[in-house]
């Protein structure tokens, strides 16, 4: 024989609303559960069990959920810490290479100096002074660097481009003057 909400709430010590609400939150309890006894409604034992244990339900439903939560989330920080150590090695990598880099530059850069020293020492063996003294004025040109060179090429383009500007703003001018005075002219006609 089953019990009514009333008796259950008592037996329980929750209200009578308590016990609705469980009854309405657990799906198709009132058709496996309930049934009617002249006016007022019964529940079932395996229901009145159901309620009884409704909270242990839940809690562990809570906790599962939990517990669900905090793997989800040691799993999330498990792929962090991994990409950031194949992050920090990435940058390791990167640093070698720089420092390689760098090591390398250096040492290039002392055996241009090197070079030049040795391509200073060797000019000097080949020509006597009296000949290179001679040949200086006469091959002043031939003799500049590459960056004398080009910036002499760049002088003689300023140069040739502001005479351009010039020839330019002549012909302007006259044009502006030949049109004033054929306007001013064409007004006393």
């Amino acid at each position: 024989m089953g019990k009514t909400i009333r008796q259950l709430s008592e037996e329980l010590r929750l209200s009578k609303q308590a016990i609705n609400q469980r009854i309405n939150s657990i799906n198709g309890f009132r058709s496996e559960h309930t049934y009617k006894v002249k006016n007022h409604l019964e529940i079932d034992n395996q229901g009145v069990k159901l309620l009884a244990n409704f909270d242990k339900k839940k809690r562990q439903e809570r906790q599962q959920n939990q517990q669900d939560k905090n793997d989800k989330d040691k799993n999330i920080d498990n792929i962090l810490l991994k990409q950031l150590d194949v992050k920090d090695q990435q940058i390791s990598n990167l640093q070698q290479a720089l420092d390689q880099q760098q090591k390398l530059q250096i040492a290039t850069v002392a055996e241009n100096h090197r070079l030049k020293e040795h391509v200073q020492k060797l000019s000097g063996l080949l020509e006597p002074p009296s000949a290179t003294q001679q040949q200086q004025p006469n091959d002043k040109d031939d003799t500049l660097s590459n960056s004398d060179n080009t910036s002499h090429r760049k002088d003689k383009n300023d140069k040739q481009n502001g005479n351009k500007v010039d020839e330019y703003r002549n012909r302007k001018k006259k044009v502006s003057k030949s049109k004033t005075n054929n306007g001013w002219w064409h007004f006393w006609n």
